[in-house]
Formats: C-alpha cells, structure tokens, sequence
C-alpha cells in the first residue's frame, strides 16, 4: 500500500488542529483524509471510509475518544494513535489498555504526527491476515488458526494451549502495547486480580520458545508499567 493510496481518519473538534493535520499529511504525500468531529460522527466516518489508521482526539463533544476506541477494536485492528491534552501517565495507560497504538499529547508538532502516522502504515504492512487460509503472519512467526499450527522461519513450535492463546491474540495485534488486563480476559476469560504471577509464567513459558535468548527477548518484549508487545521490526 502507498502512501497515496493509505486512508487516515482524524476524529478532533478543534478545526484548526483539523486543519493543519489534513494539510501537513497532504504534504507528505497522504491525500486521502477524513475528519470528524464527534464520537457518534467519527463511528459513523470509520465504517464509511475504512481508513488504514486513525488520530483520535479524547475529549469530544458528545463523549470520550475511548469509546470509539473501543467501538473500532470490536471491529477492527488498524493502528489508533491518541491525541490528548491529558498528560496523566493513568491517561496514557488506558489509552493503550484498550487498544492504542500511540499516545500524542497536545500541543505537538504537526510534522511529527505525520512522521508517526506514516511509521504505523509502514508497520501495518508487515502483518498479513488470510482469513481464508486462517493463517496469520508477521516477521518470523507464522500460524494457522485452523490447525492451531505455529512456526518460526517455517519451523513448528509445539505450543500448549494458554500460550497459543497469547501468541494468536499478539500477532493479531503486532507492535502494539497489550496489558496484562487485556490478556488475561482474552485468552483466559477471567478478571486480572490474582492472575499477574499466572501472566508472567506463561509469557517466560512464550519466550523460551520463540526466543534466541529469553533472558534477552527481541520479539516479545516487557513495556514496563504497561504489559507486553510482540515487536517485528522495520528490516
């Protein structure tokens, strides 16, 4: 996908800031920009237009941007990059606890949003979704839904059933920070009290073998204070 061809939705109701993104984006070679104003508006905009990534704004006239967060991951797995005037490291770690990719705190340079913006396509690009073969990919790593088959460079990796949980939820979701919260609903569908030691064993279990040096990951990496990403690296 180019850069010509990319779609970026912008949800913010302060027009200029509206403004000044759509003509910084342009410039870099982004013509297909959508905005909106509102949650209930900018829900509406993203089913329409599909865009390949979204700015999103969190306080909103009718609402919190955390709400069409939510509303798009229920949906959908392209990069969301939060924009806020909220500086508060508990705003940041919700922003990405519920699927962000990005946090942007306001006021911020326009050009560096748009450098930001084109660095998530970029990465978007290395993760491939079949959804007829069932096969997700991204870097090394390669798994078929259907036959709950995993490989690293076209090598199987026997995986129990808890950490083929973990690494279908994290290639479905890859760069992108997932908290401990997060992946104790989805993969053991059970509130996160009591289940951090339970998290960590399985996430070491992970690591031991997928990694060249566990102690020392490249792939599954900690981001401390907010949980886990499987990383693949622009090469």
């Amino acid at each position: 996908m180019s850069l010509k061809e990319a779609k970026v939705l912008i949800i913010d109701d302060e027009e200029d800031i509206l403004r000044i993104l759509k003509t910084v984006l342009t410039k870099e070679g982004i013509d297909r920009v959508y905005t909106s104003t509102t949650v209930k508006e900018g829900f509406m905009q993203f089913k329409q237009t599909q865009p390949d990534i979204v700015l999103l704004d969190i306080m909103l006239p009718d609402g919190e941007g955390y709400e069409v967060c939510k509303q798009i991951r229920s949906i959908s797995n392209v990069p969301i990059l939060f924009l806020s005037a909220k500086t508060e490291e508990i705003d940041k770690i919700l922003g990405f606890a519920i699927g962000g990719d990005d946090y942007i705190v306001k006021p911020f340079s326009p050009k560096e949003v748009a450098y930001r913006v084109k660095a998530q396509l970029r990465r978007a690009e290395y993760i491939q979704i079949d959804k007829e073969d069932h096969l997700l990919k991204a870097g090394p790593f390669e798994l078929d839904e259907q036959r709950t088959e995993f490989k690293k460079n076209g090598e199987t990796i026997e995986l129990r059933p808890k950490e083929l949980g973990l690494i279908t939820y994290m290639l479905k979701n890859v760069n992108r920070i997932i908290s401990k919260e997060s992946l104790c609903e989805q993969v053991w569908g059970e509130d996160f009290i009591g289940f951090d030691n339970t998290v960590m064993v399985h996430i070491r279990r992970l690591r031991e073998k997928i990694e060249e040096q566990p102690s020392d990951p490249q792939y599954l990496i900690t981001v401390k204070g907010l949980g886990y990403k499987l990383v693949v690296r622009d090469e």
